[in-house]
């Protein structure tokens, strides 16, 4: 694209320095091209109306058209506020102003028609409308008159810097003006052939004003389908030029350190962790380095082949790390290893933030002259201090903990590149493991070990607390121990969910200190106290663990089996199943109890249902991922993607995900290295997305 794009934004009319640095601020909007594909996240037809009657707060932005009846000024001070009641005939809905309001007072005109576009929402039993868009129907704007219009992201700074919907869409309007006529191809017209594409041009025009529905539908399939084909050539020719270059290490035989561990182990391996260790023991064979990707459900035995596949590193004169991301997780697998290496030989070690300085030093001439075999550990394993002799193996567990530096550090620790096994016990859905993993080999571990209980889930709302209590009782009566996990840890003023330190206190009054140890564990806590609490609770001292869902990840503890979640309506799916993976780890029936208000959304109603259908992660995940969607009805995007998407929606867009993975894949197994002159501009448009500095898979 010509340069014009690169115009800084606060040239273009209306914008501004303030506004530029706003736009900067909230939207990572800086040249032209920012502007031009920031997108809407849904349309609205401003050729339907609606009566004030028909509304309900469900609606999301809606049009309705009346009269001005009143315009009053309410409150004093900070609450100070403009309501002007507006009513067709059916109904009447107040329209409230919080800002500019002498400037909007003195526009209003009492009697005159006029159609309001805005979101209502309800308060005492009465419909507003929170700074509506409204106009005069004698002015109505030709331009909007029966045609779909966008609805952009926002924000509360973007709102009370003035910058309503109408102005970004003609901010919009005014860009696609000046720029529309530079707009060059960003794909060879080959695929755009092949694939039957709009131009560019045309898509860029109707994903901001569409003519209609269909001409919308063009214009996102054209959109959606080009950002999801870079991001997958971009990840499968790292793939190719990994495979081609990257050698790595061999390890040909299985010695003692590997058979004695298999042999002690209590029970069999399953059919799943059988089938993962022969695809890492191929690639490990292999001359190229291993970047595997080792999913299973909380529970399924993943760290079990990651101490299989460290100790095939060992019997080839190789070392072996372990990274977990809490002090927690580390200690778990540590403590986990001894029963099944006994006699092999193996020296294990394990550092982390606690380590003491003469331990410390001994570990570090340990990894040095290659007498430690395995060390397992935190973040402390990638200080520049830490040197191994030759480090064969790198096994980093639930990877998304850790920044790519972080990553980095470790396996820039060998002379070779080590072999990467990345594990995670969040599922993750198969169009986001594609996308996000894509230059990966994936392993899934999908069967529990046999003698694992399915965890039995239900829903209670408060009117079922005393019955929770004597549950607990019984449980605890029995030799049991409950986890009780709260979203918050002091209470917010937006939110009236019930939080953990008045959890607590309610715990400890229905369930005595004289008679039951209560523990508690909360992220702000000072970590030893945390250790402490975590400690007593693991040890089997304290009955209950009262805690926020810094408990998520790392804790096992056989003996629980009652997982009790407060205000379950506020956690995602996959987070619900990871808490609930924190019981039914021993012999005993488990239980998961999930707590809410009364009233739920459609959305957490949902959630809350199949929680209670289904065991099963992966089938969670791909609902989670589904119903989350591209964010809320303000356009906030999800977080924890490790890519930002303009436009595609991976729980909805799979099957052109896969449809631009097959082209990509068409197109390098042609041309490997995008040397032919059809496929330069392919090369040009990686660089210029930057895909080809950003790996998103953060492994090698």
């Amino acid at each position: 694209m010509s340069t014009v794009f690169d115009t800084e934004i606060k040239f273009l009319k209306g914008v501004g320095p303030s506004r530029a640095t706003l736009l900067e601020k909230e939207f990572g909007i800086m040249r032209y091209k920012d502007l031009l594909y920031f997108f809407p996240f849904r349309y609205v037809d401003r050729s339907k109306f609606y009566s004030i009657r028909e509304i309900d707060s469900t609606h999301a932005y809606i049009q309705i058209r009346g009269q001005i009846t009143k315009v009053s000024l309410v409150g004093e001070g900070k609450s100070k506020r403009l309501v002007a009641v507006l009513s067709d005939g059916t109904a009447a809905i107040e329209l409230v102003f919080f800002k500019g309001l002498k400037w909007i007072q003195e526009k209003l005109k009492v009697n005159a028609e006029y159609i309001v576009f805005g979101k209502p929402s309800s308060f005492n039993q009465t419909y507003n409308m929170v700074h509506p868009e409204m106009e005069l129907t004698s002015e109505q704007s030709k331009s909007l008159a029966g045609t779909m219009v966008g609805i952009y992201p926002s924000s509360d700074a973007i709102k009370s810097s003035g910058l309503t919907n109408k102005s970004i869409a003609k901010l919009e309007a005014l860009l696609l003006e000046q720029t529309l006529p530079y707009i060059s191809e960003t794909l060879p017209q080959y695929i755009i052939e092949n694939r039957k594409l709009c131009s560019l041009q045309f898509a860029l025009q109707n994903i901001h004003f569409p003519t209609d529905t269909r001409a919308l539908e063009k214009a996102q399939e054209r959109l959606k389908f080009e950002e999801l084909f870079y991001l997958q050539l971009s990840l499968l020719k790292q793939k190719h030029t990994r495979m081609r270059a990257s050698t790595g290490v061999k390890f040909n035989k299985l010695g003692n350190a590997f058979n004695t561990t298999y042999n002690n182990l209590p029970f069999p391996l399953t059919g799943a962790q059988k089938r993962v260790l022969k695809e890492i023991r191929s690639d490990v064979v292999s001359g190229v380095q291993m970047n595997r990707l080792l999913q299973g459900d909380v529970g399924s035995g993943k760290t079990l082949v990651a101490i299989l596949s460290a100790m095939m590193a060992i019997d080839n004169g190789y070392q072996a790390c372990i990274m977990a991301p809490t002090e927690v997780l580390a200690i778990q697998h540590y403590n986990g290893v001894f029963k099944f290496i006994q006699d092999s030989g193996v020296e294990v070690a394990l550092l982390t933030g606690s380590t003491k300085t003469a331990e410390r030093r001994r570990i570090h001439e340990g990894l040095e002259n290659g007498s430690i075999n395995i060390i397992f550990g935190t973040h402390a394993l990638i200080e520049d201090n830490v040197k191994f002799r030759n480090l064969g193996l790198a096994v980093i567990d639930e990877q998304h903990r850790f920044g790519v530096d972080q990553r980095a550090k470790l396996w820039s620790k060998a002379t070779v590149p080590p072999h990467i096994l990345v594990m995670t016990a969040t599922p993750i859905p198969r169009t986001l493991a594609m996308t996000l993993y894509g230059d990966l080999d994936v392993s899934v571990i999908d069967e529990l070990p046999p003698g694992r209980k399915p965890i039995q889930t239900v829903h209670w709302t408060e009117s079922k607390r005393g019955s929770l209590y004597n549950f607990m009782r019984k449980e605890i009566a029995s030799g049991r121990q409950v986890f009780i996990v709260y979203p918050l840890i002091k209470e917010s003023e937006k939110m009236d969910y019930q939080n953990l330190e008045e959890g607590f206190d309610a715990i400890c009054e229905a369930f005595p200190p004289d008679k039951y140890v209560t523990s508690v564990v909360h992220g702000k806590q000072k970590p030893d106290d945390k250790a402490i609490s975590m400690d007593s609770f693991v040890k089997g001292r304290a009955n209950i663990l009262v805690a926020t869902s810094v408990i998520e990840v790392g804790v096992d503890v056989p003996n629980a089996s009652v997982m009790v979640i407060e205000s379950a309506e506020r956690f995602g799916l996959s987070q619900l199943h990871q808490l609930r993976g924190r019981v039914g780890r021993g012999a005993e029936k488990s239980y998961c109890i999930l707590m809410t208000g009364y009233k739920l959304s459609e959305d957490s109603k949902k959630r809350i249902d199949m929680m209670c259908q289904t065991n099963d992660g992966f089938e969670l995940a791909e609902a989670d991922l589904k119903m989350r969607g591209p964010g809320d009805f303000e356009g906030t995007r999800q977080s924890g993607l490790a890519i930002d998407l303009h436009i595609a929606n991976l729980g909805r867009d799979n099957a052109i995900l896969e449809d631009a993975r097959r082209i990509a894949q068409a197109v390098l197994d042609i041309d490997p290295t995008l040397g032919d002159s059809r496929n330069s501009l392919l090369v040009s448009q990686l660089k210029e997305l930057k895909f080809e500095i950003k790996d998103y898979s953060n492994i090698s």
